[in-house]
């Protein structure tokens, strides 16, 4: 059965700079993967290349037997793709609840308000505040809140424990974990394979712009050496 998303020989540039080098991977629905790596080896990159943002790119984007290559950026949530950057890009004039009726729904499944609120029990008693009042865990849940309305399958998280508390990252764990009970496919970048770990059914290991090795979570233990040496550990 072929995957939900499959990326092949994916290059991307900035300008003249080439940043990918040939990226493949695959995501099953469903499945949570993990992109490992130190910081500018292409982790973002990747995310930002298969989302459409970075436009200067070659090679093959398939999403539910869809060539997604020439679909233009406004287009691609409408074919299931959602993006959670690790700026979180919320509108800090509008309250909790504004930002999450603003997003259009782009097909069936997405969440309600109640059900947000319920995944996400800090935003509902946050609701009327702006975004300009929340703290760095509250925007990073609102970010993500505001994807889960708009019904897309495949969800591209973006290092979403950096600089927050220990309490935070660990609700986000639980929010991850029944967002995948739910049958949610999420492609995840994050530096904290601890964190990940929870989560994750496969790791992919990533440098210079390339992916260099994958497996299943369970393969862990007897990669560490090679994680450690891909993390710079």
């Amino acid at each position: 059965m072929a995957a939900l998303l499959e990326v092949s020989d994916l290059k991307s540039w900035y300008g003249e700079s080439q940043a990918l080098h040939g990226v493949n991977l695959t995501v099953d629905e469903g499945e949570t993967i993990t992109i490992l790596g130190r910081n500018g080896v292409g982790k973002t990159t990747t995310l930002r290349t298969i989302m459409g943002i970075i436009r200067k790119r070659q090679g093959n984007i398939t999403l539910a037997g869809t060539n997604m290559m020439p679909v233009a950026l406004y287009r691609t949530a409408r074919h299931g793709l959602g993006f959670v950057p690790e700026e979180r890009g919320i509108f800090a004039t509008l309250n909790v609840e504004e930002n999450l009726k603003l997003p259009p729904i782009v097909a069936d499944g997405g969440m309600s308000i109640d059900e947000i609120f319920e995944l996400f029990p800090n935003l509902y008693e946050r609701r009327n505040s702006p975004g300009t009042k929340l703290s760095g865990g509250e925007q990073q849940m609102l970010s993500m809140a505001r994807i889960l309305r708009t019904g897309v399958r495949v969800l591209l998280l973006d290092e979403p424990t950096e600089g927050l508390a220990p309490v935070i990252v660990q609700r986000i764990g639980e929010v991850l974990l029944k967002l995948k009970e739910r049958g949610m496919t999420i492609v995840l970048v994050e530096q904290n394979f601890r964190f990940a770990k929870r989560i994750a059914d496969r790791f992919y290991l990533m440098d210079h712009g390339q992916m260099v090795n994958n497996f299943p979570v369970h393969e862990l233990p007897q990669h560490m050496d090679e994680l450690n040496k891909v993390l710079g550990v």
